[in-house]
């Protein structure tokens, strides 16, 4: 149980990228690494190709975009089952830019959410999509980061 609203995590992330000479040189090595979180099923990890990793896993960037989009669709869909509106498709194709700096260090500039959304025939589509600005300032992954995250639904009655 949380206390005071504090909530615990906890992840485990293995390096399996010793290619028997270690980190040597900056090639000699791979990027390659495993993410769990209890017995969940193992994520498999690497860097972004451009950084010599593994194109086949996904790269923390990736796993970034995907924690602000996964979080905004789930207050979202909280929000909208509280106020009536129905939600039957729910896609969103994010985006993300980050900067790399002379130093070899980096950040992210921004990140757009371009969630294409499907609710009831009946349901207020100006309802709808007015309440991704709340989702937005409940989102706890989006509250966390220092760059501009936005949004820019399409909503369909269907």
């Amino acid at each position: 149980m949380p206390r005071n609203g504090e909530h615990d995590y906890s992840a485990t992330v293995v390096w399996t990228g010793n290619l028997g000479d270690g980190t040597k040189n900056y090639r000699a090595f791979s990027r390659d690494h495993e993410i769990t979180c209890g017995v969940k099923p193992t994520i498999h990890g690497s860097a972004d190709p451009a950084f010599l990793g593994n194109s086949s896993r996904y790269n923390p960037e990736e796993m970034l975009l995907s924690s602000l989009s996964a979080c905004h669709m789930l207050w979202y869909l909280h929000l909208c089952s509280d106020s009536g509106i129905t939600v039957s498709d729910y896609i969103d194709k994010a985006t993300g830019i980050m900067i790399e700096s002379e130093n070899g260090s980096g950040h992210f500039k921004s990140v757009t959410l371009k969630p294409s959304i499907k609710i009831g025939v009946e349901d207020d589509a100006e309802l709808a999509k007015s309440l991704h600005d709340k989702a937005h300032s409940f989102c706890f992954i989006a509250n966390s980061v220092n760059f501009e995250v936005r949004c820019e639904p399409a909503i369909r009655n269907g």
